[in-house]
């Protein structure tokens, strides 16, 4: 492939201004093409062959529950699909590895291309599979085309001579080099972006890869694929896997991969982790693990803040795609002498905020992703509520037509408190009273995660404190806890939110390569 672009300076996609009739009648357009190829099934990819085999799983709306968004192959009836996968990509990186960096990154150029050409569609796709917004699924298709552009970039740049110290008569150099076949494992709440960007960091840095998306999302994964193989990648850089834990269980446990990238619950990263440190007969390397597991993020609210202010980005924060998003606002920390007056502002923004079908232009809240997390979602609020919480707003569900759960404000809760340690991943916020700013901070950092976190207040001594003390991988001051931009916020957490790998940042394709020294006397 020739790379003819000149590359300016990265600069993040816009979002689509909806309120531009032009906008909004070309995603109705794309809402109606999309409504139109729902229930088609999608085979796996395997070393540039199309698979499928007999057992077959379904993808389903959640805010529709019986639609069918697409028809997979299950994968976990037939691991030795995995097998030929990971095979494939053992072998396409004997050469691919070779490709040089530029090259690499130009395929990444094109799939931004691509993604821009086809937004609206991509975005409807979301829409219909994980019940995302119009706004959320544009920032989703938007994020994906960051991490395209940004990492493409970033690899041009390692591969640049790296600043050594030069000593006489050697010739001395740093290069880095890639580690070889990867597991990718992404969620389903960022279906698009995080899954491509997982995928397309470890490829453009010269690795082969195995992908396997989450069940609850694999549709718009195989539309990313469909893209994958218009621009001509190598057969076998990039296999494409459906199935659940078995299918994943294997691609973590072969000898033949050489690194693990994850992001989904806890529970799970821990067990990767696990596996991935245990030596299986023939492998000759350590597994590295990339993982991102969670939040349960803090939004604290100084006395002296600007309550009106601080509402929006709470109600922003914690509702935003149903609160389904690992950096979302679960916990509000609030000052005691300015709670009730908070509250109230918080309140009446949440019971605005419009909850109906996402194909729909104006609904702010559309359905949590399955009937697990609905019910539960509304264990969850019970079980506050057992535990001596106010329900001020919201607290109920309606599954008849899909999983719709109200936006919910629990008031009273208590620190250490099941809500206010658990992550829910759902539209429930919890509400804490602080006795001062310092009480604040050693609640926001009283749980065993360290994702995000933000403070609001007027005072510059409270900010800096909440820079050196609040134990988190994205801090925000004075403005919301999500919404973090590739290359503007590098993404990644401390503690049981996972390895802080920081995504979109300038160090994260350093997770998917190794440094070799040469040295040359002279």
């Amino acid at each position: 492939m020739q790379t003819q672009r000149v590359l300016d300076e990265f600069k993040n996609e816009p979002f689509t201004d909806y309120s531009k009739p032009e906008n909004a009648e070309a995603m109705r357009a794309a809402i109606e093409k999309v409504r139109g190829e729902l229930g088609r099934e999608h085979t796996c990819l395997v070393n540039g062959e199309r698979i499928s085999i007999d057992a077959k799983f379904q993808s389903y709306n959640p805010a529709k529950k019986d639609e069918v968004v697409g028809v997979f192959s299950e994968v976990d009836d037939d691991l030795s699909i995995v097998e030929n996968a990971i095979d494939a990509a053992t072998e396409a990186f004997k050469t691919w590895r070779f490709v040089p960096a530029a090259e690499r990154a130009e395929y990444l150029f094109r799939i931004a291309d691509i993604m821009r050409q086809r937004k609206h569609e991509l975005s409807a796709w979301m829409v219909f599979e994980v019940s995302k917004t119009w706004a959320e699924a544009d920032g989703d298709t938007a994020e994906a085309i960051d991490f395209m552009e940004f990492y493409g970039r970033e690899m041009i740049r390692w591969s640049r001579e790296q600043p050594i110290t030069k000593i006489a008569g050697e010739d001395n150099s740093l290069e880095y080099i890639p580690l070889g076949v990867g597991a990718i494992i992404p969620p389903w709440n960022f279906p698009l972006a995080i899954m491509s960007g997982m995928a397309m960091a470890a490829v453009v840095a010269g690795n082969t890869v195995v992908l396997k998306p989450s069940s609850d999302s694999p549709t718009i994964a195989a539309k990313f694929i469909e893209i994958v193989e218009e621009v001509g990648l190598p057969p076998g850089v990039v296999n494409f896997v459906t199935g659940g834990p078995p299918t994943g269980e294997a691609m973590v446990t072969s000898p033949k991969t050489r690194f693990i990238s994850f992001t989904g619950s806890k529970g799970v990263g821990l067990h990767i982790n696990e596996e991935a440190a245990k030596a299986r007969p023939g492998q000759i390397w350590i597994k590295r693990v990339v993982a991102e597991m969670g939040g349960k993020d803090a939004i604290v609210v100084a006395d002296d803040a600007d309550l009106d202010s601080a509402a929006v980005g709470i109600v922003q924060a914690a509702y935003g795609f149903q609160g389904q998003k690992c950096s979302a606002c679960s916990r509000l920390i609030v000052d005691e002498k300015v709670h009730n007056e908070l509250l109230a502002k918080v309140v009446a923004l949440t019971e605005q905020l419009n909850v109906g079908q996402p194909t729909e232009g104006d609904t702010n809240v559309a359905a949590v992703i399955n009937k697990r997390a609905f019910d539960t979602t509304l264990q969850y609020i019970n079980q506050g509520v057992e535990e001596g919480g106010e329900i001020v707003t919201g607290g109920t569900g309606d599954d008849s037509q899909g999983y719709f759960i109200l936006p919910t404000i629990i008031d009273n809760v208590q620190p250490g408190d099941t809500i206010e340690q658990e992550e829910i991943f759902a539209p429930v916020l919890a509400v804490i009273k602080a006795r001062d700013y310092d009480h604040a901070l050693e609640i926001a950092n009283g749980t065993e995660f360290g994702l995000t976190g933000a403070v609001y207040s007027a005072s510059e001594e409270r900010l800096e404190r909440a820079r050196r003390e609040f134990h988190v991988g994205n801090l925000y001051l004075n403005r919301k806890c999500t919404g973090a931009l590739v290359g503007v916020h590098p993404f990644g957490g401390f503690n049981m939110s996972g390895t802080d790998s920081k995504a979109g940042g300038r160090e994260y394709l350093l997770q998917f390569m190794q440094g070799k020294s040469v040295s040359r006397k002279v």
